[in-house]
């Protein structure tokens, strides 16, 4: 299927010269003179090469056909990440390289979106939020709760983040899988 360059997303598969590529960012740009582009960095998936292409925004790109199938998280060892699907009890495999630094945000029975082509897992897709626990971070000064600054803290997987000051060690917070950023507390 034939898309224009503007309409690319992060996620997409596309074919190029007969290899597919997953998009890693896709942004344009309309200078003031002359003709408005899409600059497009993808991972070709079969060997993880990034690569960076600058399109015309109207010029045709060929978007690769992929199913999304749900998928459960169940573990992961030397051979890679193990997800079953939820319908056929069918399990694949996937290399770490592929999932990427999303990896610290899988948990056990998590339910994800994989884009299957022609039999083949091809990406993967996270929930967008993610329940983690405070494991350190400073304590709260007292008289600082007001003031709209935020203090680092390590959460349950590891992961660096930045949160309210009113956020103690213990507490659970959501968190966006894309990058990490705090979003609220935990309602549980």
């Amino acid at each position: 299927m034939r898309v224009i360059a503007s309409s690319l997303r992060k996620g997409n598969i596309v074919e190029v010269d007969g290899d597919l590529f997953v998009v890693l960012n896709a942004e344009s740009f309309h200078p003031g003179k002359g003709t408005p582009t899409t600059q497009v960095d993808m991972r070709r998936i079969r060997d993880g090469v990034k690569t960076a292409q600058r399109y015309k925004t109207t010029e045709q790109v060929e978007r690769a056909h992929v199913e999304d199938r749900e998928f459960q998280y169940l573990y992961n060892d030397a051979d890679g990440y193990h997800f079953m699907n939820s319908e056929t009890y069918d399990q694949v495999s996937l290399p770490a390289d592929l999932i990427g630094d999303q990896a610290v945000y899988l948990e056990p029975e998590m339910k994800v979106k994989l884009a299957i082509h022609e039999g083949v897992p091809v990406s993967i897709e996270l929930p967008q939020r993610a329940t983690l626990e405070v494991v350190e971070t400073e304590p709260t000064v007292r008289g600082q709760t007001a003031s709209s600054s935020y203090k680092p803290a390590v959460l349950s997987n590891g992961v660096r983040t930045m949160v309210p000051p009113h956020i103690a060690t213990g507490t659970r917070i959501v968190v966006m899988t894309a990058d990490g950023a705090y979003v609220e507390r935990a309602k549980d």
